[in-house]
């Protein structure tokens, strides 16, 4: 396994560029900020950008409990990556990476200012500071309603409104970077999402037919998608407990298929089948 890092300040886009560089040196494994990421898809760790405290959220970012630790270097184990990408604020950061999680010496020290302008790291840096945003670098998908314009992004604020009307405080959001920039834009239209819907609602035999389905952008475009349908359902079958299945069957498939945040599932039983 060879071991290659990208070491800047933070804020200077390391995150963004991280794509750049995996592309580059053909690096399919990142570790960021607490979190592997093999083939853009995370699949061990948390994000140190979830702790409530700076110095919680660095100590998640080296992997300093141990059982965090643990399952990221399992994870290493099972997924045998040829190169992996350290991202991390100093020299002495990755190093340190690198010896609680048992990886080989650093092949490679790559510098910020090594592949990004000045006006770059800039630019990255007032987005950090004003709008508080943090790239993660995994792929997003677009979702075209009617290939109209519309984006959607699949994720999380990492931080959220108080249950009281309090004014809520202001922390850093997470933002999914795509990388099929690489390639060209992946686009899916909404009637490829209905499609699917309409697919899995009629699976099982107490669905028997959807009506209208409707896709929709929320306002806030990190919270994902909305999706409505109405159903028809066989008399006799359990209302409540056949819309909650559906529900859950249209959500992960939805998700499993297409990578879009799917926040709600709103089914509407307008028919009932008698025959």
């Amino acid at each position: 396994m060879e071991v290659i890092a990208l070491v800047g300040p933070s804020g200077t886009g390391k995150s963004h560029r991280a794509l750049i560089v995996s592309h580059e040196y053909n690096i399919d494994t990142i570790i960021d900020d607490g979190i592997l990421i093999k083939d853009s898809k995370i699949i061990a760790g948390h994000s140190a950008k979830k702790e409530r405290s700076k110095i919680r959220a660095v100590k998640r970012a080296i992997f300093m409990e141990e059982d965090h630790a643990q399952e990221v270097r399992e994870a290493i184990e099972e997924v045998k990556p040829e190169r992996i990408l350290i991202l991390g604020t100093s020299i002495n950061m990755v190093e340190k990476i690198v010896s609680v999680l048992c990886l080989p010496p650093i092949l490679k020290i790559i510098n910020i200012e090594e592949i990004a302008t000045p006006a770059e790291i800039a630019k990255a840096r007032e987005s950090r500071l004003k709008e508080g945003k943090h790239i993660i670098p995994v792929p997003t998908i677009e979702l075209k309603p009617h290939f109209s314009g519309y984006l959607i992004d699949p994720l999380e604020i990492f931080f959220k409104k108080s249950k009281s009307k309090k004014r809520r405080r202001l922390g850093e959001k997470s933002i999914v970077r795509p990388i099929f920039s690489y390639y060209g834009k992946l686009l899916i239209s909404d009637a490829v999402i209905s499609a699917i819907v309409d697919r899995v609602a009629t699976h099982e035999t107490a669905i028997t037919r959807t009506g209208q389905i409707v896709i929709k952008n929320f306002q806030e475009k990190e919270k994902g998608i909305s999706i409505s349908l109405d159903v028809t359902i066989k008399y006799g079958y359990p209302l409540r407990e056949e819309v909650l299945a559906a529900q859950k069957r249209i959500k992960d498939v939805v998700e499993y298929m297409t990578g879009l945040l799917v926040n709600e599932v709103n089914v509407a039983v307008k028919r009932l089948s008698i025959d």
